[in-house]
C-alpha cells in the first residue's frame, strides 16, 4: 500500500489479558485516509479489544500502532487525535444537546503564540473562544442533522438522534479518526436500516477515516470500503465488500458474510466433487487432489430449481419465505437442506431438481484444526442438533455470564431478560482431539463409518461419515480401519457456540 495514504498501521500487534487468553493475535492492517473500515466478527472475536487498543484504553501486549506514522502504541487516550462513539452512547443526561456536544470542546486547550511584557514569543495554553464553541458545535449539529435541536433535552431524544449526539460530540473535535464501537446495536431494525445510508452519508462529507466495529454483516456490507473479518483474534480475510462475499477465503468468512450453502465434500476427480449424495462438476483448481475432504460454498442465489430429473440432484420443496422479490426455499436432497431464491411460486411438498453452475461451486481447504457445522440448531430441549443428532450442550457460552432457569430460558445477568432458544440457528464448533469414537455403537450420540485413516505421526485421523452426510474429523490413538462403524461421543463441555444472529432476536420479554 502506498505510504502516504496510509492513516493508521497496525503492525503484529497482540493483546494477552492477565489470565493467560490472548484475544488478538498478530493483528497487521494498513488503514488509508478517508477510508471507511470494518472489523466484523462474532462476539469475543477481539474486534473490540483492536478498536479499544487504536483509542488507548487497551495497550497492546506486543506489536505497534503507527498513526501518519508515529508510534501511539503507548500513548494515553487523550493524547491520541482519535475520537471514540461507544455502543451506549455514554450523552450526559443532565446537559441538553448543545452543551453535549460543546463539553469536550470547553475542556479543550490549544496552543497560542503570545508577547510578554518584555516582548519575547511564547506559546501558552488557552481555552477555545466562546465564539470559536459556538461555531464547531452548529457546524457538527448540520453534519448529523441536529441543526434544529440545539436546545432540546437529551432524555427526550429517540434512539437515532442520541445516536447522532454522540457522532457530533466526537467529530467537533476534528480527529483523523473516527472510532465506532457498535453504534448501531440498540436501535430497531428500520432505524438501524436509515442510521447506515447516513453514517455512509456523513463518512463521505467528513473524509475522515471510519473505523468500525460491527458482528452484523448487513452492516459491514452496506457501508464499508474493506471489511476485515476475524474470528477468536485472528484475520481470516481482508477485502472489499464485493471480495468478501463472492470470494470467500475460508467457510467461517462464507458462513458469516451472508447466507451461504455449506457442504463437506470429496473430490473425485481434478472437476469433480462429490456432495449431499451426488457428483457435480466443479472449476479446476490447484492445489486440490483426488480423495481431498473439501469444504463446499454455494450462495442461494446461485441455485437453480428445476424440473424432476432435470438437474444433477432430486429433492422436495420443504419449506417456502416470500421475500417480495423473491421466494426463498429450503429443498431436502435426502437429508440436506439446500437454500435457495426463485422469482417463481413454487409449493411446498413439490418434487423438483437443484443445479449449479460449476462456476458458481466454491471449493475451500478444509481447516483440519476443527470440525465445524455451520446448520446447527438447538433444540427445545436446549441441545445441539448436528446433522439429525442431538447432542447435550452449554448454551449459556452464547451469552456471558447467563444463567439458564427453571423453563429452559437464557437468563442476562444484568438486564434480567430472557432469550429462548428453540430453533436458534449456531454454528457448533469440536476439536479433532474432542471426540471419542467406540465400537460400541449404542455408547454415543451418534455413529458412522470410517471413510478414511490417515498415520499422523503419533496418531490416526479419521473421517466418520454419518448416515446423513455428516463428517467428523477425529485424532485417536487408537486403531480402525476404513468402512468400521463406529460410535461417536463428544463432551457437553467441549462443543463451542456461536449464534448466527444477534442474541436480540430470540428475546422473550
Amino acid at each position: 500500500m502506498d505510504e502516504k495514504t496510509t492513516i493508521i498501521s497496525l503492525s503484529h500487534v497482540c493483546k494477552v489479558f492477565e489470565d493467560g487468553v490472548t484475544v488478538v493475535d498478530d493483528f497487521n492492517l494498513d488503514v488509508k485516509e478517508g477510508e471507511f473500515i470494518t472489523i466484523l466478527g462474532p462476539s469475543g472475536c477481539g474486534k473490540t479489544t483492536t478498536l479499544r487498543m487504536i483509542a488507548g484504553f487497551e495497550l497492546p501486549s506486543s506489536g505497534q500502532i503507527l498513526l501518519n506514522g508515529e508510534d501511539i502504541s503507548l500513548l494515553p487516550p487523550y493524547k491520541r487525535p482519535v475520537n471514540t462513539v461507544f455502543q451506549h452512547y455514554a450523552l450526559f443526561p443532565h446537559l441538553d444537546v448543545y452543551d453535549n456536544v460543546a463539553f469536550g470542546l470547553k475542556l479543550k486547550r490549544i496552543p497560542v503564540e503570545v508577547t510578554d511584557r518584555k516582548g519575547n514569543k511564547k506559546i501558552k495554553m488557552k481555552r477555545l473562544s466562546a465564539k470559536v464553541i459556538d461555531e464547531k458545535v452548529l457546524r457538527a449539529l448540520q453534519v448529523v442533522d441536529l441543526d434544529e435541536m440545539e436546545d432540546r433535552d437529551v432524555s427526550t431524544l429517540s434512539g437515532g438522534q442520541q445516536q447522532r449526539v454522540a457522532i457530533a460530540r466526537a467529530i467537533v473535535n476534528e480527529p483523523k479518526v473516527l472510532l465506532l464501537d457498535e453504534p448501531l446495536s440498540a436501535l430497531d431494525h428500520k432505524m438501524r436500516k436509515d442510521m447506515q445510508v447516513e453514517l455512509k452519508e456523513m463518512h463521505q462529507k467528513l473524509g475522515i477515516t471510519f473505523f468500525y466495529v460491527t458482528h452484523d454483516q448487513e452492516e459491514a456490507l452496506t457501508m464499508s470500503d474493506r471489511i476485515v473479518v476475524m474470528k477468536r483474534g485472528v484475520i481470516q480475510q481482508v477485502g472489499t465488500p464485493e471480495n468478501i462475499y463472492n470470494e470467500p477465503i475460508n467457510a467461517f468468512v462464507a458462513d458469516f458474510i451472508g447466507e451461504s450453502n455449506i457442504y463437506n465434500g470429496t473430490m473425485t476427480a481434478p472437476n469433480r466433487v462429490r456432495f449431499i449424495g451426488s457428483v457435480w462438476k466443479c472449476p479446476v483448481e490447484e492445489g486440490f487432489t483426488t480423495n481431498d475432504i473439501v469444504d463446499i460454498v454455494i450462495r442461494p442465489e446461485d441455485v437453480e430449481l428445476r424440473a424432476k430429473g432435470e438437474g444433477i440432484a432430486d429433492g422436495v420443496i420443504a419449506s417456502k419465505i416470500f421475500k417480495g422479490v423473491h421466494y426463498e426455499y429450503i429443498v431436502k436432497v435426502g437429508k440436506n437442506e439446500v437454500l435457495c431464491r426463485d422469482t417463481r411460486n413454487h409449493e411446498v411438498g413439490k418434487e423438483v431438481a437443484i443445479a449449479v453452475d460449476p462456476e458458481n461451486i466454491q471449493l475451500m481447504h478444509k481447516e483440519l484444526t476443527v470440525n465445524e457445522y455451520g446448520d446447527a440448531i438447538i433444540d427445545n430441549a436446549n441441545r445441539v442438533i448436528i446433522g439429525e443428532d442431538p447432542f447435550e450442550c452449554d448454551v449459556t457460552q452464547l451469552l456471558k455470564g447467563s444463567t439458564l432457569d427453571e423453563e429452559g430460558y437464557l437468563v442476562d445477568p444484568n438486564s434480567k431478560k430472557r432469550y429462548d432458544l428453540k430453533n436458534a440457528a449456531v454454528v457448533a464448533e469440536v476439536g479433532l482431539d474432542k471426540i471419542a469414537l467406540s465400537d460400541d455403537l449404542g455408547s454415543g450420540q451418534t455413529q458412522g463409518t470410517i471413510i478414511s485413516a490417515v498415520w499422523i505421526g503419533d496418531h490416526w485421523q479419521y473421517i466418520v461419515r454419518t448416515d446423513d452426510d455428516e463428517d467428523f474429523v477425529v485424532n485417536s490413538p487408537y486403531t480402525w480401519n476404513e468402512n468400521d462403524l463406529v460410535s461417536v461421543s463428544i463432551a457437553k463441555e467441549d462443543i463451542v457456540l456461536r449464534l448466527k444472529k444477534g442474541i436480540e432476536d430470540y428475546a422473550v420479554d
